[in-house]
């Protein structure tokens, strides 16, 4: 066999991912706070770009001139016709989006006329009353991008000190002397956000080279620091240094907790028996023990944090139907501008900028500035209308949920929203990543409403697993504290229910929410008795 060279021709078809488009993908994975940092770092980078005024979003920009500054040409004169970047995508959104033509989509504030609008998956045969939180709506879903109607909901900073700063800042007036001060110091930098001293005492000592006498007295300088209990090696004695502070450490209560683990598991008569005291003393020491707080550092946040922000804000319709169309109740539909800074285009600056141009490597920077402001103004824009395309067809598939509460929330999948709205899984996957909706109900992660979902009796339909829980919860808040429900018999209230469940489910669900046994529930009810 001869080897040498030669020349093939071959002809494949390979799917490319624009740089444009991998922004746009990733836009729409960041939430409205994420959104904020990034437009921030490109107003520094594009002096092109600019902050809009207080506007709808997907209105269209003006500059000072008062003409569209959303896109403009190379000459500053009008809109540009962006050239063609990729091959058609399998999706219209994207394919748009990677074409640097999300602005071709339909307006982000959509006049819905009658015979638009579409029907939520309610049989609209209740509504609320007129005078509850969600009475008097109209039967259309409204899409817009918020406004000055709109709450104005502010990030909350953590600004309280953390526990090693709120320590540390005590240390001065708690000893003068500065080596006793680096070893609490050291300690202190050892505590959990609990308030707890997780390393051996012997251990600490062997590190810092110093004796364990010294150690002992640097735990106890910590031991004496607000908040009381901070620096304790174990629950007993957490609780006992509050004891000790409170002037309530007597052998009664001392023998209590030594004794912990017979307080978790409710043996009343062995505690009295070892304390030595009757029903009566036994209460007031059992309620005085549920006045101690295990865990002290908690009270302090270990970082800065802040309350979560909504990014789609979803309120009831207050405007009636059109021509008295027999539509079902519906819901406004926004995205939080107080936390979506609105971008356009300098034109003023743009003209400056390009009368000063002489060379062709400066006008050359300059088109490419103007050309990344154009895109990324335009995939802004198509991110906020899929979201809300997104959170349109959220709301029709969980309107149940939305008018009354967890029990009627649905088993929905993303495939579900996806084909709804004609767009890919991925993209649906990406929206309701890291976003949060404020409801009248409150505020929920969009990830919430897609849940698995369990058979239901008689094999019609089924139910969410947010439903189980919630009904597996009631029934057990309701129980008689003398009549415990099992597993078994919560098995079986929930099939009246209609819920068909296994009781290796019920247990499952159980313990997610955080409910203990039957035993365990027994025992924290007889102990909550002997109050």
């Amino acid at each position: 066999m001869v080897l040498g060279p030669r020349l093939d021709l071959r002809q494949s078809q390979s799917l490319v991912m624009t740089p444009q488009l991998q922004q746009a993908i990733k836009l729409l994975a960041l939430s409205n706070l994420e959104i904020e940092t990034f437009i921030g770092e490109a107003l520094e980078g594009n002096p092109l770009l600019d902050l809009g005024g207080p506007d709808l979003a997907g209105a269209p920009a003006t500059g000072p001139a008062g003409a569209p500054a959303a896109a403009i040409d190379e000459r500053g004169e009008g809109p540009a016709e962006p050239p063609r970047l990729t091959s058609p995508e399998t999706s219209a959104v994207d394919r748009l989006i990677g074409e640097g033509r999300g602005g071709e989509d339909r307006p982000l504030d959509h006049e819905v006329h009658a015979g638009e609008r579409e029907r939520d998956t309610g049989d609209g045969s209740e509504t609320a009353p007129r005078d509850s939180p969600l009475g008097d709506w109209s039967g259309e879903i409204r899409l817009s991008g918020g406004g000055e109607d709109g709450p104005d909901i502010e990030r909350h900073g953590g600004g309280e000190l953390s526990l090693v700063e709120h320590l540390e800042a005590q240390l001065g007036a708690a000893t003068g002397d500065a080596l006793l001060a680096g070893i609490a110091r050291y300690l202190i930098g050892l505590l959990d956000e609990a308030g707890y001293l997780p390393v051996p005492l012997g251990e600490v000592a062997l590190d810092l080279g110093i004796e364990m006498p010294e150690a002992e007295a640097a735990l106890a300088v910590v031991q004496s620091l607000d908040p009381t209990g901070v620096g304790a090696r174990t629950l007993g004695e957490c609780i006992a240094l509050q004891a000790r502070e409170a002037d309530r450490l007597d052998p009664c209560m001392a023998r209590l907790i030594d004794n912990l683990d017979l307080v978790a598991r409710g043996d009343l008569p062995r505690l009295k028996r070892l304390c030595a005291v009757d029903d009566e003393d036994m209460a007031d020491m059992l309620a005085e023990l549920r006045g101690y707080d295990p865990k002290p550092g908690l009270r302090f946040g270990a970082e800065p944090g802040g309350a979560v922000v909504p990014d789609i804000l979803i309120t009831p319709a207050r405007t009636r139907p059109e021509d008295g169309a027999d539509l079902p109740p519906g819901w406004d539909i926004a995205l939080n501008e107080a936390t979506l800074p609105r971008l356009i285009v300098n034109r003023g600056y743009f003209l400056e900028l390009r009368g000063n141009c002489t060379d062709k490597a400066s006008r050359a920077w300059l088109s490419d500035k103007l050309t990344d402001a154009n895109w990324l103004i335009k995939a802004l824009d198509q991110r906020q209308k899929t979201i809300l395309k997104v959170a349109a067809e959220l709301v029709r598939q969980q309107d149940g949920f939305f008018r009354h509460g967890v029990s009627q929330l649905k088993p929905l999948t993303l495939r579900t929203v996806a084909e709804a709205i004609g767009m890919h899984e991925s993209t649906v996957s990406r929206v309701t990543s890291n976003k949060y909706l404020n409801c009248p109900r409150g505020t929920y992660e969009l990830k919430y409403f897609f849940t698995s979902g369990v058979a239901a009796a008689g094999g019609e339909g089924g139910a969410s697993a947010e439903a189980v829980k919630a009904a597996i919860r009631r029934l057990i808040d309701a129980e008689d504290p003398k009549a415990i429900l099992s597993d078994d018999t919560l098995v079986d209230l929930l099939k009246d229910k209609g819920f068909e469940l296994a009781r290796r489910t019920v247990a499952k669900y159980r313990e997610a929410i955080g409910l203990g046994s039957s035993v365990q529930r027994r025992r924290q009810k007889a102990i909550a008795a002997a109050r």
